[in-house]
């Protein structure tokens, strides 16, 4: 049986944790749409206040993945909502050269960060960031663990999160979307929506400020460009050919759950 749609409310009026948005309320090709209320994605819950705990409780969320590293995890742990499991699912638990417990190591060291990610080099970094989030098998096997996941019922609704709740979770809000048939342009437009070079001194800036990185050469970090997502969409191709494929064969989702999520979550 299908759930009922909850109203889409884009704001969720939950100030604490940044970049909160409900996955669902966009328009597939055929004309239908993504339910609202079943998969919500966000920044880290390690500053949620007490004034916002009762906001996020009635989301009713039973399950939130943690796509941090291990290092973000220790130096912010999530507040939860009472009666949620938490389940870590480190995505780039594999890329031990640079990811972003490697990346953020150098944050307390300026003229480090400079000399090895500056002139562009972070930008690149963050490309081929996205391609990882295709090949890596700590990838696979948590975006495939998620997705198991909320193709059955009584692990939603969920909350998937990583630090910024635009690179690691807005991959995995866009591949979901394209499986769904949501329009790439719809796709590429909500990822874009998490971009926050206009909010440069906001809450995750400034946190880095503090540790003594300097802002201008974390701005990439911030930045929700296409040319990110189109990387990881290039690998899609390249390694498997379709988002379909992609699924089966790379996380594991096989064609009846790839079906038993479109049913779940488009009305």
């Amino acid at each position: 049986m299908r759930e009922p749609a909850r109203p889409h409310d884009p704001t969720l009026g939950i100030t604490s944790v940044p970049n909160l948005r409900d996955v669902g309320g966009k328009p597939t090709r055929d004309g239908r749409l993504v339910r609202s209320g079943l998969l919500y994605r966000s920044g880290t819950l390690g500053r949620l206040e007490e004034a916002d705990t009762e906001a996020l409780s009635r989301l009713g969320l039973r399950r939130v993945y943690d796509l941090r590293g291990a290092r973000e995890r220790e130096a912010m742990p999530d507040r939860l909502p009472r009666g949620t499991e938490y389940l870590s699912c480190d995505v780039l638990a594999d890329w031990t050269e640079a990811g972003p417990d490697q990346v953020f190591a150098l944050v307390e060291d300026p003229d480090a960060a400079r000399k090895q990610l500056g002139g562009g080099r972070l930008e690149a970094l963050w490309v081929e960031q996205y391609r990882k989030f295709v090949t890596l098998p700590s990838a696979h096997t948590a975006y495939g663990r998620i997705f198991r996941d909320v193709a059955r019922a009584e692990n939603r609704p969920a909350l998937i999160h990583c630090s910024g709740g635009k690179d690691r979770s807005g991959w995995a809000a866009a591949s979901l979307l394209l499986l769904l048939d949501v329009a790439p342009d719809v796709v590429s437009a909500d990822y874009r929506r998490s971009d926050r070079r206009e909010d440069a001194s906001g809450p995750m800036m400034q946190a880095l400020v503090e540790r003594g990185a300097d802002p201008e050469l974390w701005l990439p970090i911030i930045a929700a460009e296409p040319r990110y997502l189109d990387a990881a969409l290039d690998q899609v191709r390249l390694s498997f050919g379709s988002i379909e494929a992609y699924f089966a064969d790379g996380l594991g989702v096989d064609a009846a759950t790839q079906e038993a999520l479109r049913d779940a979550f488009v009305e």
